[in-house]
Formats: C-alpha cells, structure tokens, sequence
C-alpha cells in the first residue's frame, strides 16, 4: 500500500499539510493563514502536489487566483457558464466523447457512486454508527464539481461540510476512472460473455437456463472458534423440519449442476461483478489511484462444491469447456489452501485460517477470477470467528486506514477503535444466532 502522502488521498487526511480547517482562511496570498500554510506544506515536502492540486483547480474555476473566488459570489450567470465549460473539459479527461447532456449525465452518476461508498459504509459496516457518519443533507444533493469545489473555500458552510465536499471530489474521481477503465476494456460486454460461456458450456445443458436446486447444509460448529466440524446436506422438507440450536447452522444453498464424466455433480455458484462503490473502496485500501493496478478481479465467480474431489472434477470440467468454446484457458496466481495448512493471508485483515482455491482463468479474452470452496470451508468463510467474511469486511475497512480517512475523528466524534470493536462483536452475535 503506498503511503498517504504520495496519493491524492492525502487531500482527507486531517494530520496532513490539506486539512480541512474549521475556519476558512483569507484567499490574500500574502495572509498570516497563506503564509502557515506554505510553510506546512514545505515542511512535507508536498510543494509540488499543492502547486499541482492548486493549478487544477484555478484551470476547472477559470480563475488565476484564490482572490478571484469572489467573482462568482451570488453571480449565478458566471457559475453556470464555469459549470458547462467545466463539465466539458471533464467529459474530455474521462474520455466521455457524447453530447454535453451525456457528458452531465455520467459526471452525475460519478457522483451517486461517490454518495454510494458512503451509504454502503453507513448501511453494513459502520451499520450501528450511522448517525455519526451521515452526510450533510446539502452535499448530499449536490452533483455539480464546481459547486461542491467552491464550497471548500466558502466560509458559510461549517467543517463538516466542507470536508465532505472535498471527499466527495475525490470519490467522485475515483469512479470516473473506473468508469473509464471499464468502457475502455469493455467490462460490460466481458461480463455478458462470460455468463454465456458458463450457460453453453460448463452448467448442465439438460436443465433451463437459471434453474437452481434448493438446498439445506445442516452444520456443527466448535463452540471455541465456531468453525465448522460436519455438515450434512438436507432438502426443503428435511430442512424445514430441522431446528438449529447452540453451534448449529442452516445455511441454504440454490445449487446449479455439471457433468463430469457421467457424475451429476451440484454446485453453488455465486457470480462476482464488483460494483463501482466496491472498486472505489478497493482502490482506498490498496493506496492506489489507477484502478488498473488495484482492480484485477472485477469478473469474478465463488463456487462451492461437496468435498475435494469434486472441486478438482470442476476444475478438470472448466479447462475442457473452455476447449469445446474454442478457447484455450490458462490458471494463473494460483493459491490452494483447502489442501494445505494454512493460506497467505496476503490483504490487511484477512485470515490465515481462510482455506480455498483462488485462481485467475484466462479465456477467450477475459481474465476471470475464480474462488472455489468446500462446502466445509464455505461455512468457515461464513461463521468462523476471525474468518468469516462480515468480520474481515469491518477489519479491512478500519485496518487499512479508509475508516478514518473519510470519517476523521475531529469531525465525526466517532472513537474509531471502538467502533471496530463494537462492529465485530455485533457482527460476530449476528453470525454464531440460532
């Protein structure tokens, strides 16, 4: 992960040279507040990105000086002729080559991602914090980046709105070049032919496209660590019948089928298309501004299967379909820790006790992420403490530092290390429930 400061993420960090203040300095660039910071921002050596982040924003405004802002002070003619040339010169950088409705459009979306992250933080992870982290109603209804920029220096608005504009910019950012990315790698069209792949050539041809077989997996959990010790597979009626108590789960399963030889072998599938709120958080956690770089599983499928050798006839079943679609596939960056002891753990918060077989498959022009579990497994990565999926959500986000990066402590009034604590002991009396 790179450092803070060598990211435009070190525009939130409230202990950096661009905090937000809580009373908004004079623009008179000879000002005892200009000249402090200056002197702040030498002192990082960050010079050369504030001159950068300053000449942007003179470029976006139209203006050649913080002391021009005032010009458009109540003159709303002159703000949405800076608007319309702005949302041009946008359109351009992103490669947005349609009208200018279009162009308002898809900037506009940019910024319902950017209010996503946050809503998708308030509604799962920071769940039972929700009133300290909601938005400022009036940047909330904002999608215009000159209006969200001009409020930063606009000492009308207090800290918190200020500071949420800025991050909203910045989220908003982020989603324009995933958008990007993905027109230019035409992820939409990627997505499509890979579930076509998997209905002509690897699921069951016999049965209709999007039939699912329901399932019961009944399980029993070690009262130490609630990993999973049995699980015994039941149907609608068996499960419906079936109490769970103390240690026990059930869990249901919409299964799929494959041949294998002349074995019907059941499979639950679940297909991962990362949506851009999740790309714009992974991009935060990995310190990484090109998603390029930091998003290499946005095709994505987690299946599970009944024991090992079942995982290891699916894998024989994938490569030979590839082969009947004309398509020769390659297994990259394999990790397999269902056969061995222990997994890498390679991402902040993550478990060495998450066992499963990750890989990337390579085939008819995508790259697809594979992650296959057991079905004993699958219910480790569900219910186990320290493993389970909802508890490694809360860790990543708070452990990676993006919690407190977008809800800093002096404008929140959230302890974030009790929030952590609190959400994975909430999470983890949701998971161990009966």
């Amino acid at each position: 992960m790179a450092p803070i400061s060598d990211t435009m993420f070190s525009l939130l960090d409230q202990g950096g040279p661009f905090a937000t203040p809580t009373l908004v300095p004079p623009v008179s660039i000879f000002s005892p507040a200009s000249r402090r910071m200056a002197g702040k921002v030498r002192q990082t050596a960050q010079h050369t990105k504030y001159r950068v982040i300053r000449n942007q924003i003179f470029d976006l405004l139209q203006i050649d000086s913080f002391a021009d802002l005032h010009k458009m002070a109540g003159n709303n003619q002159l703000r949405q002729e800076v608007s319309r040339t702005a949302y041009r010169m946008l359109g351009n950088m992103f490669g947005i080559n349609t009208s200018f409705a279009e162009i308002v459009t898809a900037i506009n979306n940019h910024s319902r991602t950017a209010d996503g992250v946050i809503r998708y933080l308030k509604g799962k992870v920071l769940a039972n914090f929700a009133s300290h982290i909601e938005m400022t109603n009036e940047i909330d209804v904002i999608a215009n980046p000159v209006d969200l920029l001009l409020i930063i220096f606009d000492k009308r608005y207090h800290q918190k709105a200020r500071f949420e504009a800025r991050r909203k910019l910045l989220l908003m950012n982020l989603a324009g070049t995933i958008a990007q990315r993905e027109r230019e790698t035409e992820i939409e069209a990627k997505f499509a032919g890979f579930l076509d792949f998997l209905n002509r050539y690897v699921w069951d041809r016999d049965s209709t496209i999007g039939e699912l077989e329901p399932v019961y997996v009944f399980s029993e959990h070690d009262p130490a660590d609630f990993s999973c010790k049995t699980t015994k597979i039941l149907s609608l009626e068996e499960g419906a019948a079936c109490a769970p108590g103390p240690n026990r789960k059930l869990t249901l399963l919409k299964r799929r089928r494959f041949y294998a030889g002349d074995r019907n072998i059941p499979i639950y599938v679940s297909i991962r298309k990362k949506p851009p709120e999740a790309k714009v958080l992974k991009l935060l956690r990995k310190g990484e501004e090109n998603p390029a770089v930091a998003v290499d599983d946005e095709l994505g499928l987690m299946a599970v299967l009944d024991t090992i050798a079942d995982v290891n006839a699916f894998l024989n079943h994938l490569t030979r379909s590839a082969k009947a679609a004309d398509s020769f596939m390659v297994l990259e960056d394999i990790e397999d820790s269902l056969s061995v002891n222990q997994s890498r753990a390679k991402n902040i918060g993550s478990s060495r006790e998450n066992r499963m077989l990750k890989f990337f498959a390579r085939l008819g022009g995508m790259r697809v992420e594979f992650i296959v579990h057991t079905t004993k497994s699958y219910l480790n990565y569900v219910y186990q403490r320290d493993v389970a999926h909802d508890e490694y959500e809360v860790k990543r986000i708070f452990d990676s530092g993006v919690a407190g990066l977008l809800f800093p402590e002096d404008i929140y009034y959230l302890d974030l290390k009790k929030a952590r604590e609190y959400q994975l002991a909430w999470f983890r009396k949701q998971l161990e429930y009966y």
